[in-house]
This record gives C-alpha cells, structure tokens and sequence, in this order.
C-alpha cells in the first residue's frame, strides 16, 4: 500500500516565507494528534562535524521546534557520539560544536541533549529485528523519550551511498557499540607502530581482549572483544582504528536493522523530516562540503521512513544535475547516487527494510 508523503516544493512556492510553508508541512502530517502536553520529544538532528558547512542549521530547525511547542510538548534536540575518534567523539566536545554552530537552547527554546551520555555509555539493549543481531544498542535518552521526530539532511555517502532517514535512524541513533556492530563487528583495526604501550586502551575494554606484547605493542583477542569501542576513545594515539572492512551489503542490513530496533521501542509513530537542501556528495560527517549535485528541493515529511527516503531518493534523480559536482561521464537521468558512489547500491538498503516490514516503497506524493 502506498504511504503518504507531504512535500513543500522549494520551486512552487517563492513567496511564501519558509517557517509558515514548514508548519503547514508539519500541519498536514498530522502528527501532533499523536502527541500530549508535557511529553519530552526528541528531535534526531545532525550537528555538523567540525567544518562542515552543509548539515541542517538551527535557522531551518526553529519552526519545527516552534510548531511543536505550541502543542504544549517539551522538544530536545538531540545525536549521539560517533564512533570515530573527532570533534564529536565525546560529549563534552560533540556539545561544544553544536554551540560552535549556532545551536543555542534559548533561542531555539529547546535544549541539545547527546543521548548516549559522557563516554556512550548510556544504552539500552533492543531486540534486533533480522538475521545480524540478537540485540542492538541504541542511546538511553532516545528511548527515554516519549516520542521521535527523526529530521534528516539527505546527502550521498561514502558507505550508504544514499542518506536519509533509515540512515539517521539506524547509525544515528545507536551508541558507539552499536555503530561498532554495524561497521566491523567486533574489534578495532589495530596500527602498532602508533602504539606507545600506556595500556589505557586495557583498562577499559569490557571484554578483556586487549593485552601489550614483550615489545609493549598492543595486540587484540577477538574472540574475546565485546565490541564496546571504548578503546578508541581511550587511545590518543590512533593505535586502535575504526576497521572499515564489512562488506557494504552486510553493514547496509545491519544499518537497517538498526533503525527497525528504533521503531520498534517506540509504541507511538515516529514522524520523519527529510530535508532535500545542500545535497551533497558526502555526509555531514565531513570535515568540508562539496557543492550540492541538483538545486534545492524542499521538505518532504511521512509517518513511513522507507517511503520517505524512496521519495526523496527519486525526486534527486529527477531533478537537473550539477556537472561540475558529479563525475565526469554522468549523463542527465542516470542515478546520482550511483555515480557519486559506483560501488555502492544505494537501494539495496531500501529492498532490505521493505523485507523487514519497516514501511513501504510504493508512495503518494502530497503537495502542500
């Protein structure tokens, strides 16, 4: 059955200023019927990684913000740390860059909260929904919530391909543990030349799996590794590496996999928020941002995240391309996705959540 999708066309309406056009989006979803006065509801942003120019800014976030809190519910904005070791590894650091980047509690009148806590360390264990997990590991103040609103900046990506909001949900949402899971399963990848033998990564590694040898280099026991990541915090050398080496099919089903789990610990409907602006090549993720491959789109808004990231994804590939961002060769009406990222097959995830039953890939696009 096909699912709706409400989009605010940019190119329609020229006149209409953005925070009006937006709260008649979220007016149209209907999804404040769902809500109550006094639930705490968590907004799933992106902060930005240090130098990057393109994620979703505050100025585009506070009519969201605004127009939930006139229901009388009490909205946060909130990520959780990454995996790799940067300017958002912690929360310490990952809440300075989003004050560095203009993410101010009271101008917005709603407070950023990094989910997984200190050292993402805050989770809660959710049944896994297929074949890769028996258990996913998803940020405490999430699930604490009484509801999810999931706000995605649709982008390419390095190991997606495509992203959107199976992506913002299933990497975004989990603790560095569940991200571990996704990406390499279990257990760092190992530099020992970088290894000075301080032996801080073994006093953190919950499995005991981590041990220096008679040169003082650090070695690993896999099969004793729980996959807790705490060791790539731990470590200010860089001798313990996130291991990017699953196979991309296999880490696509464990992204959505993980995002099933999300869904699944909510009892009331998530309400997802793409926004079809900036897209670029690369994820916010990126410490810099390419020019965008099409002019912007809008605001696409849907109870259904597969619907809404197949919408999104075929409403980029209709629209014209930017030759000077695409690579060479790509021909009007190709897939962009599929050329920024040949390896990559961007809709394997969406083939793999419909499997799943997280929605459907047949939709019905709503102007508003």
């Amino acid at each position: 059955m096909a699912a709706n999708v409400f989009f605010w066309n940019l190119s329609s309406s020229r006149r209409v200023p953005f925070d009006r056009r937006l709260r008649r989006l979220l007016k149209e979803s209907g999804y404040a019927s769902f809500l109550r006065p006094g639930d705490l509801v968590a907004l799933k942003v992106h902060f930005g990684e240090k130098g990057s120019s393109g994620y979703i800014g505050p100025r585009l976030l506070k009519p969201v913000v605004d127009f939930f809190r006139k229901t009388g519910v009490k909205p946060f904005l909130t990520d959780t740390n990454t995996l790799y070791v940067g300017q958002r590894g912690e929360t310490v650091s990952h809440a300075l860059q989003a004050a560095e980047h203009g993410f101010d509690p009271l101008l917005l009148k709603a407070p950023v909260v990094i989910a997984d806590g200190l050292k993402s360390n805050h989770e809660v264990s959710v049944i896994g929904p297929g074949r890769h997990f028996e258990h996913c590991y998803l940020a405490g103040d999430i699930l604490d919530a009484d509801s999810l609103i999931n706000i995605s900046h649709v982008t390419g990506h390095e190991l997606t391909g495509y992203a959107g909001a199976l992506k913002n949900l299933g990497m975004g949402c989990a603790t560095r543990k569940g991200k571990m899971h996704q990406h390499c399963g279990l257990g760092p990848g190992l530099d020992q030349a970088r290894c000075l033998g301080c032996g801080d990564c073994i006093e953190v590694c919950g499995g005991g799996a981590l041990w220096l040898d008679v040169e003082g280099k650090i070695n690993i026991d896999r099969e004793s590794c729980t996959g807790c990541a705490a060791c790539l915090l731990a470590c200010r050398q860089a001798a313990l590496q996130v291991d990017f080496k699953v196979e991309i099919p296999v880490f696509l089903e464990r992204m959505v996999e993980y995002a099933g789990a999300v869904l699944s610990a909510f009892t009331r409907p998530v309400l997802h928020l793409n926004y079809l602006l900036h897209i670029t090549p690369g994820c916010d993720c990126s410490g810099g941002n390419n020019g965008p491959v099409c002019p912007d789109l809008g605001v696409l808004a849907s109870l259904d995240p597969l619907a809404l990231d197949q919408a999104s994804h075929d409403l980029v590939n209709q629209a014209p391309g930017q030759t000077s961002v695409l690579p060479a060769g790509w021909q009007p009406g190709e897939d962009k996705f599929a050329a920024l990222h040949p390896s990559i097959e961007a809709q394997y995830c969406f083939e793999y959540a419909w499997k799943l039953g997280l929605g459907s890939r047949e939709y019905r696009l709503v102007l508003v």
